[in-house]
């Protein structure tokens, strides 16, 4: 006899089926059905937790991303940090680019929302992993905290998220690296630390 699944365990199950329906169908062959039947259970179970596909959607992606945090341990040098936490956003983007690709203007349509609320969405709950590394490199004198302007301080995910959408790969370690040394340390950098 199947154990039946409650709560936590249940509510996995059914958002790893639904982000296995996103992957092979894409968001438009997605239906709340399908994915009651991949997760062993029923369409009126999925409907009361989520208002429909494009809720459902949302939840399945943040709980892939949510498998691959992007917080970095203190090593001392910021250099090594932001790799690391490109290295950490690869490992992310490679699962979920996919991802993104599949939704179109249904989605949009069907959930009266914008691009930029998707990407509120997907964000909600999250805290701003590059902040603490930043803060870090402040503190220990790497970065001059005048030169964290806006536009500087988003220029690393702002060429991450571009080269993801716009290829549906994550960024091979080369192009990071350069990101890092040649355009973000340059623009960051104390008086006096060396290159």
């Amino acid at each position: 006899m199947k154990r039946r699944r409650r709560g936590a365990d249940l509510e996995e199950a059914i958002l790893d089926a639904a982000w296995e329906e996103l992957t092979e169908n894409g968001y438009s062959g997605l239906t709340m059905e399908s994915v009651a039947a991949r997760a062993g259970t029923s369409r009126p179970v999925l409907a009361r937790r989520w208002n429909g596909k494009a809720e459902l959607a949302v939840a399945a992606i943040r709980q892939q991303m949510a498998k691959y945090p992007l917080t970095v341990a203190d090593s001392g040098n910021v250099r090594t940090e932001l790799l690391e936490f490109l290295e950490r956003a690869s490992d992310r983007a490679a699962g979920i680019a996919a991802a993104f690709t599949m939704f179109s203007n249904e989605y949009f349509r069907e959930s009266g929302s914008t691009p930029h609320d998707l990407r509120a969405a997907l964000a909600a709950g999250g805290v701003d992993a590059l902040a603490p590394i930043l803060n870090r490199a402040v503190d220990r004198g790497e970065i001059d905290p005048d030169k964290l302007i806006p536009p500087v301080v988003t220029l690393l995910g702002v060429l991450f998220r571009h080269h993801v959408f716009m290829t549906f790969t994550p960024p091979p370690l080369d192009l990071r690296t350069a990101w890092v040394d040649a355009i973000f340390l340059p623009l960051v950098r104390a008086r006096g630390r060396p290159d």
